[in-house]
């Protein structure tokens, strides 16, 4: 069977977060960007970006969770691309931006189904809505694996801590529970809140095959059971930090308590030094 177009999406997640206003403003774009929707450029604004005259269908999309996408662009664009996202965002590695990523195609061919694997997905005819809802999907799996890494990170942290426990070293302090405790919710805000999983494109809302689409497109990627495994562990997380703080708070409160036996005493035995002479 003949392929008759393809059309090849590079993701990445490279940042918690990406004003896609300051962008927008640098591109002259007359919009303002709400958190829930990409920044989409093409045609001349992108060309002025990458330095290159490109075609009608290369696109970059900008997520403001912190992903990118683009669409039938080179290595070297992308490369040109981080380095004016850098320009404006200072945290984005050049070097590194490529840790969490993912490939995909959209395959067109004629009098085919709808199918959907790890490495593209196939489909009888191009419709509009088909770039975006890929390149939403995509950047949201991309960026569930970032933040996926960053709670093992997070557990990690909380399995030392709990070693110190079981071995009597009882040390745990409050900037220790307290850090790993804005690490949970940062993790949480950055996850639960920002990713938007649940949340669907507006094209979703006036089209019914645009809406079938993306929900097949998000199962496949298991968004929703990514989001709930996370939403689960964080939980747990959070559960464990507020034992550890009880635990920590009764050792603290009992050795106030012995102190406070220690000084009474002392003081009886002052006392009583004082009643001898």
């Amino acid at each position: 069977m003949i392929i008759l177009d393809r059309i090849v999406f590079k993701a990445y997640a490279i940042s918690n977060e990406i004003d896609l206003n300051s962008i927008a403003d640098l591109c002259h774009i007359p919009k303002k960007y709400t958190w829930e929707e990409p920044l989409i450029l093409y045609g001349n604004v992108l060309s002025s970006i990458l330095k290159r005259d490109l075609s009608p269908e290369q696109k970059v999309m900008v997520f403001s969770f912190g992903s990118v996408v683009f669409i039938n662009c080179t290595n070297n664009d992308e490369l040109v691309f981080m380095e004016y996202l850098k320009s404006i965002k200072s945290d984005i590695d050049t070097k590194t931006y490529d840790k969490y990523s993912d490939d995909y195609q959209l395959e067109i061919r004629e009098n085919s189904e709808i199918e959907l694997t790890d490495k593209y997905v196939l489909v009888p005819k191009f419709e509009d809505f088909y770039p975006e809802l890929i390149s939403t999907v995509i950047a949201k799996s991309v960026a569930l694996e970032k933040t996926e890494e960053k709670l093992g990170q997070i557990v990690d942290k909380l399995e030392t801590m709990i070693d110190k426990l079981e071995k009597g070293k009882l040390n745990v302090g409050n900037k220790e529970i307290a850090n790993t405790a804005a690490k949970i919710v940062r993790h949480e805000y950055n996850t639960l809140a920002y990713i938007m999983i649940l949340d669907k494109p507006d094209i979703t809302w006036s089209s019914i095959q645009a809406e079938e689409f993306y929900t097949r497109m998000a199962e496949f990627f298991e968004l929703n059971d990514r989001y709930i495994i996370l939403k689960e562990k964080t939980n747990i997380l959070n559960s464990i930090i507020d034992g550890f703080s009880s635990i920590t708070h009764s050792i603290r409160g009992l050795f106030v308590e012995w102190v406070i036996v220690l000084l009474i005493v002392v003081e009886i035995v002052l006392m009583l030094i004082d009643l001898l002479k």
